[in-house]
């Protein structure tokens, strides 16, 4: 084939020390971030508190604890996830059910599948489940965003080699995302991945459509994914807010940026495109590091120091940007997610929050790197990054439809997990 077309309560207050978040000993911690620029001098001091069962705490802002001090993502985890998760039984049966079904539907097409591969974990896994297990014909669809780094393209030219897929990249346009990335920071807002999240799943989609391909597999997963980051650390897929960010403080016009609002997704695509997004990933026993294990033995595919860290900019974002500049760290709802999953303690889990995400020196080249690609100094990247604190609800945005959405969701058994917007 052609592979190429183009706890008890840990009473301490989270502080910054370099340029991670620190447990240091003390009695409170103040909200970090408000609902909106009116209520940002009100946010009142709250204890500091860490959930006994897993590792996520009141950086969290809307986290309850009960008398034992679990945390409301642990006591929903009980309650609506782990009595229909089966994660030590391989759902085989419904899983080649499930590809009859797309085999069926694709029958008269080039590929009868198609999945976003990053060279991440989940999604080298789920490629390698497709094709080896499903026996589907699946479309590997990369973006280029313009931030991969070289262990994510060797891991996806291996999997894509090691498994014989066809590839389609989609490379987004660089001024216009730069222009938007930089307006993103200007905005103040803690959700700087927006603009590269939303092309990658925006041009996933499209292309789907466009090309009739009903079958969109996907490497989300309840393995991994029990607990989402809050709302207030990354808010995402609010095209309403990007847009008006991007007016507010952009300076180029955009006309090829890919685009999908969450009507035309929910609603466009599934009903009247009949666009099936489907979880493989959800019908095995995932276990991770197993999985992990496999991939390297088979294809040569080598592991990241952490969850998304293929893209230098994400790297960034997550490593020094969401902790500097408001105090949150995204190992928390990861590690907590692996504790639930039993794959880590929390003893390690704690261990591993003890050190920065990343090497300082590497921070200050990654910092220089996205300042030069996004046409500013240092100096200048440094002082918007220092700039205000803002909210999504400074901005216009579709907060309100994403709440009823997440709701009709919950109400439909769609939704388990304890998204709260």
């Amino acid at each position: 084939m052609n592979n190429t077309i183009n706890e008890a309560t840990d009473n301490k207050t989270n502080h910054i020390v370099g340029n991670y978040v620190s447990d240091t000993e003390s009695n409170t911690v103040p909200n970090t971030v408000s609902n909106g620029e009116a209520n940002k001098t009100a946010s009142h001091i709250r204890p500091y508190q860490r959930c006994t069962r897993c590792v996520m705490d009141t950086t969290d802002s809307k986290i309850t604890f009960d008398e034992n001090g679990v945390c409301d993502h642990c006591r929903n985890f009980d309650k609506n996830i782990a009595p229909y998760w089966k994660p030590k039984e391989n759902r085989m049966d419904e899983l080649m059910q499930l590809a009859e079904t797309i085999k069926k539907a694709g029958k008269n097409s080039e590929y009868d599948c198609i999945l976003g591969l990053s060279g991440g974990a989940d999604s080298s896994y789920l490629a390698y489940i497709a094709k080896e297990v499903m026996g589907l014909r699946p479309l590997a669809f990369v973006v280029d965003t313009g931030w991969n780094l070289n262990v994510a393209v060797d891991n996806i030219e291996k999997i894509v080699k090691g498994l014989d897929l066809d590839m389609y990249t989609e490379v987004i346009n660089w001024k216009e995302m730069a222009d938007l990335q930089l307006s993103f920071f200007k905005s103040g807002i803690s959700s700087q991945d927006f603009p590269q999240d939303h092309a990658i799943f925006s041009a996933l989609y499209n292309y789907a459509v466009k090309h009739k391909i009903h079958y969109v597999l996907t490497g989300s997963n309840n393995a991994t994914e029990f607990i989402r980051p809050p709302v207030e650390w990354i808010y995402m897929n609010d095209l309403t807010m990007a847009m008006d960010i991007h007016k507010k403080f952009g300076k180029r016009e955009l006309k090829t940026y890919p685009t999908c609002g969450m009507l035309k997704y929910k609603i466009y695509y599934r009903y009247f495109k009949k666009m099936h997004r489907v979880y493989p990933l959800d019908y095995v026993i995932y276990n991770k590091p197993e999985a992990e294990q496999l991939l390297h033995e088979k294809y040569g595919w080598n592991k990241y120091e952490n969850k998304h860290y293929e893209n230098v900019f994400t790297r960034f974002f997550e490593g020094y940007y969401l902790p500097h500049k408001f105090g949150f760290d995204t190992r928390k709802n990861v590690l907590s997610n692996e504790i639930l999953a039993g794959t880590i303690t929390r003893e390690e889990a704690i261990k591993r929050l003890e050190q920065p995400p990343y090497d300082t020196d590497l921070m200050m080249q990654d910092k220089e790197y996205i300042a030069k690609k996004l046409g500013v100094s240092t100096e200048e990247f440094e002082a918007i990054i220092e700039g205000p604190k803002k909210t999504p609800e400074d901005y216009k945005n579709s907060m309100w439809m994403i709440r009823l959405g997440v709701a009709v969701n919950k109400m439909l058994g769609m939704e388990r997990r304890n998204l709260r917007v």
